[in-house]
C-alpha cells in the first residue's frame, strides 16, 4: 500500500512579514501565522491523519503544536525536514537569497547546503516514511525546499524549474510514495 502524504508549509512568520529569509534559524510565528496555523488544524485534525511530522525549527514546531494541540494524533519532529541552510545568510534578506537560489542548487551557500543535500535529506526522511507507515495517512509541516524536494522526488520535477518559480500558497499539497519505494537513483539530468 502507498502512503499518502499531505504537505502544509509552516505558518507566516515574524521573519516572513519583515522580508527575512530565516534558515536554519528557528523564526516565530506572527498573529496572522498563529491564526492560520490554528486554521491548519481545523482543516485537517479530522482527515484520518497517522502522524504529524514536521521539521524541528521552532517556526514549524510551532505551527504543528498550536494547529493539533490537544488532539492524539502524534507530532513528531524531524531535522531532514529542515529549510535549506543558507550559510550566514540565514536571516538576511529574501530579496538576496532568492537571487542567488540558482546557483546553490548543486554548489552549497558558502558555510550552508545546497537545494540538492535538502532533496537529499528529504529521500531520507521518505525511505523511512515508506518503511514505516505503508498505508497511512500522514501530514508533513516543513519548508519551501522541502517541498521541491518532494516535487523532484515524487513528480519528477526539477530543481532548476522549481527554485526560481513564485510561491503560490494553497491549502496543502498532495504526494502518494508508492508502495515499495526506495528512493531515487540519482537526480534528474538538465
Amino acid at each position: 500500500m502507498a502512503v499518502e502524504i499531505v504537505y502544509e508549509t509552516h505558518s507566516i512568520t515574524e521573519d516572513n512579514e519583515r522580508g527575512v529569509a530565516t534558515g536554519w534559524l528557528p523564526g516565530r510565528l506572527s498573529e496572522a501565522g498563529r491564526r492560520l496555523a490554528a486554521e491548519l488544524g481545523e482543516r485537517r485534525r479530522n482527515t484520518g491523519l497517522a502522524a504529524v511530522f514536521v521539521s524541528d525549527l521552532h517556526r514549524a514546531v510551532e505551527t504543528a503544536r498550536i494547529a493539533f494541540e490537544g488532539t492524539p494524533i502524534p507530532i513528531r519532529q524531524d531535522p531532514r525536514l529542515r529549510e535549506c541552510d543558507y550559510g550566514p545568510l540565514n536571516g538576511g534578506p529574501v530579496s538576496l537569497v532568492a537571487a542567488r537560489r540558482a546557483a546553490h542548487i548543486d554548489v552549497p551557500f558558502p558555510g550552508g547546503q545546497s537545494y540538492r543535500q535538502v532533496v537529499e535529506a528529504t529521500e531520507s526522511f521518505l525511505r523511512d516514511l515508506a518503511a514505516d507507515w505503508d498505508g497511512a495517512r500522514v501530514l508533513v509541516v516543513a519548508h519551501s525546499a522541502n517541498r521541491w524536494a518532494l516535487d523532484c522526488l515524487l513528480t519528477g520535477a526539477r530543481l532548476e524549474d522549481l527554485v526560481d518559480a513564485p510561491f503560490a500558497w494553497q491549502p496543502g499539497w498532495h504526494y502518494v510514495l508508492p508502495d515499495g519505494w526506495t528512493g531515487r537513483a540519482s537526480p534528474p539530468q538538465p
